[in-house]
């Protein structure tokens, strides 16, 4: 082969190898602020940029309302990582592929503070209950404790992460709030638990089915092996997440009718 031919063949191999590495977004609850997001996340991205070769910006909408705007919309955002009901709504929705999940199950407690003298939640009725903005699981959660429209806590979704729910209560600036239960025990024995939910599939990761397949094979791959690479911890450790497991849309199914009480909720299936 002459050099002519080689010069063709390496730019062909050139090409080729330039061409499997996948510009992704991908998308994440804001459970945090945008700034403590990327904090947060950035140990998983440099993870996934490492082992994958592929290059992924991460998105942190500014909270839950922008959060289910892009959801509901089916903004192009090639991977999003999220709760139950959003995941499910995506794969009802828009045909979303469910990729992995995180190993343990997921439920919110409700808690009171230190000077809280109640003993079930009726009591709260009236009272002040911080929380995530709507639709955030914790905030879907409240609306199933407290069905009756005449027996309503004062719900403040002001909460700018789970923690800072706590951290609200201790202040006294609001008598309970909802939190994810494995927050809840991580904390003092002056946080009481008054009730919790059903448990849930934990957060998984959802890819747009318009992302080519070897690209989605990639990701969960690396997902799949993530807890076994030990210099890669901190990005497991951040999420509170002991391993991502393999899962399907069954998991999943009936779960994005918790949104329908929320606006912007539309019914049926795919396209």
């Amino acid at each position: 082969m002459n050099k002519v031919a080689l010069g063709i063949v390496a730019i062909g191999l050139f090409v080729v190898g330039n061409t499997r590495a996948a510009d992704l977004k991908l998308m994440v609850e804001p459970s945090y602020p945008p700034d403590q997001a990327a904090e947060v996340y950035k140990p998983l991205v440099d993870y996934l940029k490492t082992t994958t070769g592929h290059n992924i910006t991460l998105v942190t909408p500014r909270n839950y309302h922008f959060f289910w705007r892009e959801i509901r919309s089916n903004a192009p955002i090639d991977l999003v990582f999220s709760e139950a009901h959003f995941t499910d709504y995506r794969i009802t929705k828009f045909k979303a592929v469910p990729l992995v999940r995180a190993a343990d199950t997921q439920s919110y407690t409700l808690v009171g503070g230190p000077d809280l003298n109640a003993t079930n939640i009726n009591q709260l009725v009236g009272r002040n209950i911080v929380t995530m903005p709507s639709p955030s699981l914790g905030f879907a959660i409240l609306l199933e404790f407290f069905p009756s429209p005449i027996a309503q806590p004062n719900i403040l979704s002001t909460a700018m992460s789970w923690k800072d729910g706590v951290e609200i209560v201790y202040a006294g600036e609001a008598d309970a709030a909802i939190i994810p239960t494995a927050l809840q025990a991580q904390q003092g024995s002056e946080i009481v638990p008054l009730r919790k939910s059903r448990d849930f599939p934990g957060a998984a990761f959802t890819a747009s089915p318009e992302l080519d397949a070897k690209v989605q094979a990639d990701i969960k791959a690396a997902l799949l092996k993530l807890h076994e690479d030990t210099g890669a911890y901190s990005a497991l450790n951040e999420l509170g997440i002991t391993q991502f497991i393999e899962t399907t849309a069954a998991e999943y199914a009936g779960f994005e009718s918790i949104l329908k009480e929320f606006y912007g909720y539309q019914a049926g299936s795919a396209p």
